[in-house]
């Protein structure tokens, strides 16, 4: 996929006010047919003044087609991109179409849109690039995980705090919004590598003088299907987080101006 024109980042006062804000709600998704329609008439019960884009990343089933029968606009890539390719072609979307706001949610009902009001309320009227980040150990419902993805999460928490002059305790969670400044920069740079499009991201923007919050959030239970990362991928997720936190801080930054 081509540049699309996002050489520059906008860097003066956003003059629309936060009731004006077009926002985008995106949505990767990779064989989630079972749930995406769901997903979609949830978002639009809660603001049906927000556009969707489903970003159906490869799939092997009706993915694409439930999303168009619930209404959703639908971006459909050749193979399996992962998250990350699947929400840079989404932010490339949104910087090409004038959206004010991009915020991820999943396709498979794990993320409540009646939050998404709460992360759109975390952005200040800075002209920098902003990312909120709905995060699961912030005070709100009783999400777990098992022992070793707690610690790996615990460690890149700490780390990526330091760097973002902010206290973080979810910097994995895939429940965010990005105001314009971010989308002009991750249009062009969002990570790709597993794993690399929650954590790197967050060290792309602190690096670029961004600013990254969160917000509390509650996580439920999946619709239908089953998660991608299977059990004997979850065993190693310690490993591979740490080998990916260890990259993000010796990785030099993009040169995003």
């Amino acid at each position: 996929m081509t540049d699309s024109g996002a050489s520059s980042i906008p860097n003066e006062p956003d003059a629309v006010s936060a009731s004006k804000r077009r926002v985008l709600i995106v949505i990767p998704a990779w064989n989630e047919h079972e749930s995406v329609g769901s997903v979609i008439e949830e978002i639009r019960s809660v603001n049906p003044e927000w556009d969707l884009l489903v970003v159906d990343d490869g799939s092997t089933d009706s993915t694409a087609a439930a999303a168009r029968q619930a209404g959703a606009g639908v971006v459909s890539a050749p193979f399996n991109l992962g998250v990350g390719g699947a929400m840079r072609v989404g932010f490339r979307y949104a910087l090409n179409h004038g959206y004010d706001v991009v915020v991820q949610v999943d396709a498979d009902g794990q993320h409540n849109p009646a939050e998404i009001a709460s992360l759109l309320a975390g952005f200040d009227d800075s002209p920098v690039p902003q990312m909120v980040i709905g995060a699961r150990f912030a005070g709100s419902g009783d999400y777990d995980v098992q022992r070793a993805r707690r610690v790996a999460m615990r460690l890149l928490a700490a780390s990526l705090s330091r760097m973002a002059g902010e206290k973080l305790t979810d910097v994995t969670s895939g429940f965010r919004a990005h105001n314009r400044q971010a989308i002009a920069i991750f249009a062009r740079f969002y990570p790709t590598d597993y794993l690399a499009d929650t954590v790197e991201s967050l060290a792309i923007l602190a690096r670029s003088g961004g600013r990254v919050t969160q917000r509390p959030a509650v996580m439920r239970q999946r619709l239908a299907g089953r998660p991608s990362q299977s059990k004997w991928k979850a065993s190693v997720y310690l490993a591979r987080i740490v080998l990916v936190l260890g990259l993000t801080l010796i990785r030099r930054p993009p040169h995003v101006s």
